[in-house]
């Protein structure tokens, strides 16, 4: 990852359709084939929240091959994923993430670390390293305490 995106902020991601959580290992992201398009990602697969849906295909903007995410409570599509980035957007200075989540789509709030400050990317283990049991996943849903 480029070290600029080291010190974003960590956001967990709610689907707006049915408030599954879809993903707690997000980061604020911009489209690259258009920069004023606000969008989530990660770098990790939505473990059983996210899957795919149809065919993969390509925008005008690039030879990306991408297939929607639709969220697997609900069935909305909230995203998608880069399943083959082309060699223009390799070459773009980006995040490494291939999933993507559209704003529209989902709620997203900033994660705390346990000293309640803003986390921050380099603070998470690297996708490699990281499974479900660390405990940067161990987190409670803010408007699950208030029901």
């Amino acid at each position: 990852m480029h070290p600029s995106f080291r010190c974003k902020r960590v956001i967990k991601l709610l689907c707006k359709f049915c408030d599954t959580c879809i993903c707690n290992r997000g980061m604020k992201a911009v489209l690259l084939a258009d920069t004023n398009v606000q969008m989530y990602s990660t770098d990790m697969p939505p473990s059983g929240k996210v899957d795919v849906m149809g065919k993969s295909f390509s925008t005008p903007n690039c030879d990306c091959k991408i297939k929607e995410a639709g969220c697997t409570s609900c069935g909305n599509v909230v995203g998608y994923h880069v399943v083959t980035p082309c060699l223009s957007c390799l070459k773009a200075c980006n995040n490494g993430h291939t999933w993507m989540f559209y704003s529209e789509s989902t709620w997203a709030f900033e994660r705390l670390d346990e000293g309640l400050n803003h986390l921050q990317w380099d603070k998470l283990p690297s996708a490699d390293e990281a499974t479900p049991l660390d405990p940067v996943f161990e987190w409670i849903e803010d408007f699950e305490c208030c029901r």
